[in-house]
């Protein structure tokens, strides 16, 4: 009788490769989780219809894998449109800039390390100076005439991309940041809460003295859903990959909703969902919601929970296992460049929003519109 798929553990010999380790070996409870997860992103995310979304959270950039695992995707197509914590980004910005930074044990003197001003990331180290000198490098990016108005924190990161993609050209190095591979990719990198940074604190600083770079949060909100708005209307689907969660997740999955329940356009959800995590779903917090409880938000297309995974465990060991594994079986896809077709993704969300749009929503909410009551959550006009 068959219960499922059998068990059939093989020794581990010498030179096994990623594909072999994660098909053959990855057997049950989160390595199992793993090994679906790195089998669904390769045979049916990476295909030329889905729009791939990933998200970041956590400290991933200092550890290395940005350059290491992400960028790899980027430039093999693999990765259409990204939301991101802000401290990703700029902590990925030190390498570009030539600074180091070093591993270390955990069980470290914080206080010996406060006196010699070298910051910790657990297990990582780097000078005070490394942040001095990136925020000095990005406030001069920031003062330039481009930069003097209101943006998407999509187009703030691609002009910064354009700035750290010289400067890891004029040092000389290997390195290519994530902000450089989006940059020369044509991949909108958004962050959904930009003053949560110290890009957006610098931001802040300078405006004080007059700057006029601000954050257009609004716009982020309707570019991504337009992403997600096209991917599906064009007769493609919409994978989102969560590295983590947080803030980004919830960036990324609320495009559903907006296209549903704010601008009354008809979807279902997103299909397909990977979150790699360590956050638990009892606790009631967004980073360990499931896709089932997703569903009932209309973020994930109930059709389409097969092809839904969480693993749970460490991204940084997730993301460098899943791009090997990617890359060596796809290899590459034609680039969808989406951040140069930002104007025209809005463009056709507005005009689905305008047709789903009803003229009689005013008088709804007045009350009027032939004696529609005020429903639920609908302000109390009057009184």
């Amino acid at each position: 009788m068959s219960y499922g798929v059998k068990l059939d553990p093989r020794p581990i010999g010498p030179g096994l490769s990623v594909r072999d380790l994660v098909d053959h070996h990855l057997y049950a409870y989160n390595a199992a989780r793993l090994r679906e997860a790195c089998q669904l992103f390769a045979r049916k995310i990476a295909q030329p219809d889905v729009t791939i979304g990933v998200t970041l959270s956590g400290a991933l950039t200092p550890t290395g894998l940005g350059t290491a695992a992400l960028v790899p995707l980027i430039r093999a197509g693999l990765v259409d449109w990204v939301v991101s914590t802000g401290a990703n980004l700029y902590h990925d910005m030190h390498r570009s800039l030539g600074f180091e930074l070093w591993g270390t044990t955990p069980f470290t003197d914080d206080r010996e390390l406060r006196e010699k001003h070298i910051i910790r990331i657990y297990d990582i180290l780097f000078d005070q100076d490394v942040l001095l000198e990136s925020d000095e490098f990005l406030r001069q990016c920031i003062r330039g005439p481009e930069f003097q108005r209101s943006m998407s924190t999509a187009e703030l990161h691609y002009l910064l991309g354009r700035y750290t993609q010289a400067r890891e050209k004029a040092i000389g190095t290997d390195y290519v940041s994530i902000l450089t591979a989006a940059y020369e990719c044509g991949v909108p990198l958004y962050t959904s809460s930009p003053g949560d940074s110290t890009i957006g604190m610098n931001v802040a600083a300078l405006a004080l003295a007059g700057n006029q770079l601000k954050f257009d949060v609004e716009r982020d909100v309707n570019e991504t859903t337009a992403i997600v708005h096209r991917a599906k209307k064009s007769g493609g689907q919409s994978a989102v990959l969560i590295f983590g969660g947080g803030s980004p997740k919830n960036f990324i999955l609320q495009t559903e909703p907006q296209l549903q329940e704010i601008m009354g356009i008809s979807e279902k959800g997103h299909d397909y969902f990977i979150q790699f995590t360590d956050a638990r779903p009892d606790t009631g917090g967004l980073s360990g919601a499931t896709p089932s409880e997703a569903m009932t938000w209309g973020k994930v297309d109930p059709d389409q929970l097969p092809d839904t995974i969480v693993c749970y465990a460490d991204s940084t060991i997730a993301m460098p296992i899943l791009s090997a594994y990617a890359l060596e079986l796809v290899g590459a896809r034609p680039l969808k460049r989406l951040y140069d077709q930002r104007d025209a993704l809005l463009a056709d969300l507005l005009a689905d929003y305008q047709k789903a749009s009803t003229p009689h929503h005013a008088d709804d909410i007045l009350g009027g519109g032939g004696g529609t009551a005020v429903g639920r959550g609908t302000p109390d006009v009057g009184h």
